[in-house]
């Protein structure tokens, strides 16, 4: 059976990069500015990992965040566990939930386990296995089921003395998905309401573990459209696909960014160009979508942040494209149509120029969403009949009234979108 808090079903998730979001890099910096993001939309923050990190074999100044040292503990560089505290009492406090980053497959080469339980490691040449080329990490061995209990002991501990959320599992898939639904099932009865959120797109792992699964495939779709190496047609093939291929009640985390793609891949501008802007309405209207703003994207912070060194935004100044996301998250959330549903379920409006216009109908018992979207770089002369969809809509970004006929004929400029609603 597939879990899902009841709060997660319309919700917004924001990946807090705290070493990047402030110039200080702390968590009572980043603390401050809850307000702006709970008045921007997000209903929950997914902080990337928060620990001490490893000094052997660290990469760079400050190391990956994702070579843990200690799970219990908080990296000294973001505060301590009293600023902890305070900043998920001041998220809740503002109705925000709180996420936190789970990496179960390896910690960092001078954690605390390796000297207190070296049995709970894969050794190679008498030194612990280096897991892919992490070489700052050593793999964990899930033979040891001992290993198993300190990891949900670890988790409960977050959850019990300090009020987090759920948590969103680093390379989930590489972890065996016996102990993911061992510690989800234990950790659920500390917690009825737990998040929890792979990193991975395997079947397996969301038939009962984890409720929402990375979009991983429409995610690389996406960014192959904006550059013309295939065109919407895939992206398309792969909605009506995707149907019947995950278990019902299975929810996608739909983004343009995140902290893998801004570091190793560029920022979605790099990536997307002038299609950015229409992907990202994508990823709030897609089936299935649970929406992720990454750090920076907010206030359309173009930039590659260091992932191994301080690298701050230089300067947070709201502007047209935090407004641009306010108009996607409340669309997110004052639209039944768009909610989380086991049986998803939207149309499709059929047209001329099927190689480059997509148009997604989503509806509800009290409202409707209609999606038009240009997601090509040409001038399209787009002719489509809305049939029982014509009438009169509201353009939800452009907050002015718009009357679609039943036989339409527009000439649509390159990646332009229009997002139409109606409540019945």
């Amino acid at each position: 059976m597939i879990h899902h808090p009841v709060w997660s079903r319309q919700a917004v998730l924001y990946e807090l990069n705290v070493r990047q979001f402030t110039p200080s890099g702390t968590l009572r910096a980043a603390q401050r500015r809850l307000k702006s993001l709970r008045a921007l939309g997000v209903d929950a923050l997914w902080l990337m990992p928060v620990y001490p990190i490893g000094e052997e074999g660290r990469k760079g100044s400050l190391g990956s965040y994702y070579s843990i040292r200690d799970y219990c503990a908080i990296n000294p560089e973001m505060g301590t566990m009293a600023d902890f505290d305070a900043f998920v009492r001041a998220a809740h406090r503002l109705g925000m939930k709180v996420i936190l980053d789970w990496v179960a497959n390896h910690t960092a080469r001078d954690a605390r386990w390796i000297a207190e339980h070296p049995d709970w490691y894969e050794w190679e040449n008498g030194e612990p296995k280096i897991p892919c080329d992490w070489s700052d990490t050593a793999k964990l061995n899930y033979e040891n089921r001992a290993l198993w209990q300190a990891q949900v002991d670890a988790m409960r501990f977050w959850l019990t003395e300090h009020a987090v959320d759920g948590f969103r599992c680093d390379m989930a898939m590489l972890v065996p998905t016996p102990f993911w639904n061992f510690a989800a099932a234990e950790l659920r009865k500390t917690k009825e309401d737990l998040f929890m959120l792979c990193e991975a797109e395997e079947l397996d792992l969301v038939e009962e573990a984890f409720g929402v699964h990375y979009g991983w495939k429409m995610h690389h779709l996406m960014n192959d459209v904006a550059q013309q190496k295939c065109r919407v047609t895939a992206l398309r093939d792969y909605l009506w696909e995707d149907r019947h291929h995950w278990p019902q009640g299975s929810m996608r985390l739909s983004f343009t960014s995140n902290h893998d793609e801004n570091s190793w891949s560029g920022s979605e501008f790099a990536r997307m160009g002038e299609a950015h802007e229409a992907l990202s309405a994508f990823t709030f209207v897609a089936p299935r979508a649970l929406p992720l703003i990454y750090t920076g994207q907010e206030i359309g912070y173009d930039h590659t942040f260091a992932f191994f060194d301080r690298d701050p935004i230089k300067q947070y100044k709201e502007n047209e494209h935090t407004a641009r996301y306010q108009k996607l998250c409340a669309l997110f959330h004052d639209f039944k149509a768009l909610a989380f549903d086991e049986h998803p379920s939207w149309v499709e409006i059929r047209n001329n120029a099927e190689d480059c216009l997509l148009i997604l109908v989503r509806e509800s018992s009290e409202d409707r969403v209609v999606a038009v979207m240009n997601l090509s770089p040409y001038t399209i002369q787009a002719e489509y009949n809305t049939g029982i969809y014509a009438g009169k809509y509201r353009d939800w970004i452009r907050e002015a009234e718009y009357d679609l006929p039943t036989e339409v004929s527009e000439i649509m400029a390159p990646w332009a979108y229009r997002l139409l609603t109606l409540k019945k």
